[in-house]
């Protein structure tokens, strides 16, 4: 059976995945630094595989991804998925503790997991796999008083398409899924905060639709690949924004 890599698997878009592919028959790794949630996922899944580490970690980061080649003989996808939101605010307002933390998980954690992916595909037999990293609507377009996960996701992009050319003598292919309003319990909340005070929620789409989505770009064959991926809530601002 294929094997899939997922980081922030414990919640979110992560679990999302997660949950699909292991319901689908991947051997998944389980990828996030709450360990107990990561087995509580994996209980009733003997493809299921919990790698306890912290994506801004280099040390924790290969150890995780070796530990689960070890395991499986190789890896063929990586979603590179896990990341993180700091308060909003002005740039004026942004702490040096909230850049930094940013770019620690967002652009540092996400590139030391490609680096990590990368290495194992390239040496791996038969060479190859694929890396799908969680980009976001705003890697295009950003919101009010988001700064810092405007500017990192912007570089993931970049990661993204440096890796789809680093990575063609190797057979490893790289794509970005760019998510808008997904219904994680994070977005669950603002809507549910907007309910509360009388307003008028914002579109948002089942999580679910997400995760067939990203079955859909790793299930492809070697010779395909989704380089850009855009999936959102259909009503929400993005097209005619700015």
């Amino acid at each position: 059976m294929p094997s899939i890599l997922i980081t922030g698997a414990s919640a979110g878009i992560g679990r999302a995945v997660a949950e699909l592919f292991l319901s689908e028959g991947w051997t998944a790794g389980l990828m996030a630094r709450r360990a107990e949630v990561l087995e509580e996922i994996a209980a009733d899944h003997p493809n299921a595989h919990v790698l306890v580490a912290d994506v801004a970690d280099p040390d924790a980061v290969s150890g995780a991804f070796d530990q689960f080649a070890a395991k499986t003989g190789r890896l063929d996808v990586l979603f590179n998925n896990a990341g993180l939101f700091t308060p909003a605010a002005q740039i004026d307002e942004v702490s040096i503790e909230d850049w930094n933390q940013a770019v620690s998980v967002n652009l540092t954690g996400m590139f030391l997991c490609a680096r990590a992916a990368f290495r194992l595909m390239r040496s791996q037999s038969p060479q190859g796999g694929r890396i799908i990293n969680n980009g976001s609507i705003s890697a295009h377009v950003p919101r009010e008083g988001a700064v810092t996960y405007t500017v990192t996701k912007h570089g993931i992009t970049g990661l993204t398409r440096q890796l789809s050319l680093d990575g063609r003598p190797y057979d490893i292919a790289c794509g970005q899924i760019d998510i808008g309003n997904a219904r994680t319990d994070l977005l669950q909340g603002i809507i549910d905060a907007a309910v509360a005070k009388g307003e008028a929620p914002p579109p948002s789409m089942d999580v679910c639709e997400v995760a067939r989505s990203v079955l859909h770009m790793a299930n492809l064959p070697p010779e395909a690949n989704v380089q850009f991926m855009t999936v959102m809530a259909t009503k929400m601002p993005y097209i005619g924004r700015g």
